[in-house]
C-alpha cells in the first residue's frame, strides 16, 4: 500500500485584473466644516501633507498597472479629492451623485460633467440623494448599497433600474461608518470584508447569508478605516494601521499595499473614498 504525504492546506490563488480609475488632486483640501464625526474644523488638516499623501496612492494604482484618469479640483470643494462619491460607474453608465450636504452639492454635477466628457455620455441624473460609490459598492453578480446616513433608500431602486443590475440594502446604524466604504469592501467581484458592528442585525445576517466565507474586520481595524479598501482581484490597498486586517487578507492570499492616508482621514476619508472606479 502507498500512503500519499499529508498537504497542507493550499491558499487561493489571486488574480489582479486592471482597473481603470478616477481622482481627484486634494489642491483644496482643508477642514473648515463639520458634516461626518470624523471632521473637526478646530484641529483642520495640513493640506500639503494630504497632497503628498494622495500622491503615493496614485502611484500606488500605476505601480500595480493600473489606469488613472484625473478630474481637475475646484476651488471652494475641500471634499473633492473624495472621487468615490462623484457617481456610480457600471458597464459603461454613469448613474451619478445629489449630495445630502450643500457643502458638497456642487461634486454632483462637476463628475457629471467630467464623466459625458470622457467617454461615458449616459449619465443619470438621480432624483434621490445618494453619494455615488460611497454607498454602492459593485460586485460580479449584485451592487451592494448602503443607507442609514447619506443615501436614500429610494436611490438603490433608481440605480437598480437605471443599471440594470441587482442591487442589495445594507442598513448602517455606526455614524463613525456613514458611508457603505467605511465598514465593508469587495474582494474581487464574488466576495467582501467587512466590519459587523457597523450595520443592523437584519444587515448583518444578510451578509453572513451572501457571504459565508468572508474576511471579519475586528472595531481596530474598522476605526482606522481599514475597510475603506481598494482590491484589484489580489492586491488590496489599504491603510496601513490596520494591521489586523493586513495580516488576515495575507492569510487569505491577498497582497496587501499599505498606504499612509492619516490626513485625508481627517475628513472621514481613506483610499477607496479616493477612487472611482469607471467600468467600461
Amino acid at each position: 500500500m502507498t500512503v500519499m504525504p499529508a498537504t497542507e492546506p493550499s491558499t487561493p490563488r489571486r488574480t489582479a485584473t486592471r482597473r481603470h480609475y478616477l481622482m481627484c488632486r486634494p489642491e483644496h483640501f482643508a477642514v473648515t466644516y463639520a458634516i461626518n464625526p470624523w471632521m473637526d474644523p478646530v484641529a483642520g488638516a495640513d493640506a500639503g501633507r494630504a497632497v503628498e499623501q494622495w500622491e503615493a496612492l496614485r502611484a500606488a494604482y500605476i505601480a500595480l498597472g493600473h489606469e488613472v484618469s484625473l478630474i481637475d479640483p475646484i476651488e471652494g470643494l475641500p471634499d473633492m479629492v473624495f472621487a468615490a462619491n462623484g457617481a456610480l460607474v457600471v458597464g459603461g453608465r454613469a448613474y451619478g451623485a445629489k449630495f445630502t450636504f450643500p457643502e458638497r452639492a456642487a461634486e454632483g454635477p462637476a463628475y457629471a460633467d467630467w464623466l459625458r466628457k470622457n467617454g461615458f455620455p449616459d449619465v443619470l441624473i438621480p432624483e434621490h440623494t445618494n453619494e455615488g460609490e460611497g454607498d454602492f459598492l459593485t460586485l460580479d453578480e449584485v451592487i451592494l448599497a448602503g443607507t442609514g446616513f447619506r443615501t436614500d433608500i429610494a436611490a438603490h431602486q433608481e440605480a437598480q433600474e437605471f443599471l440594470g443590475r441587482p442591487v442589495v440594502t445594507l442598513r448602517l446604524i455606526d455614524p463613525r461608518f456613514y458611508h457603505l466604504d467605511t465598514a465593508l469592501f469587495p474582494l474581487g467581484g464574488a466576495n467582501v470584508a467587512y466590519y459587523p458592528g457597523a450595520f443592523s442585525s437584519g444587515s448583518r445576517a444578510v451578509l453572513e447569508r451572501l457571504f459565508p466565507d468572508a474576511v471579519i474586520a475586528g472595531e481596530a481595524d474598522a476605526a482606522v478605516l481599514g475597510l475603506n479598501a481598494v482590491c484589484d482581484g489580489r492586491n488590496v490597498v489599504v491603510n496601513a494601521e490596520a494591521a489586523g486586517l493586513i495580516g488576515a487578507l495575507r492569510e487569505r492570499g491577498y497582497e496587501p499595499v499599505p498606504v499612509d492616508l492619516s490626513e485625508l482621514r481627517k475628513a472621514g476619508g481613506g483610499p477607496k473614498c479616493c477612487t472611482l472606479e469607471l467600468r467600461p
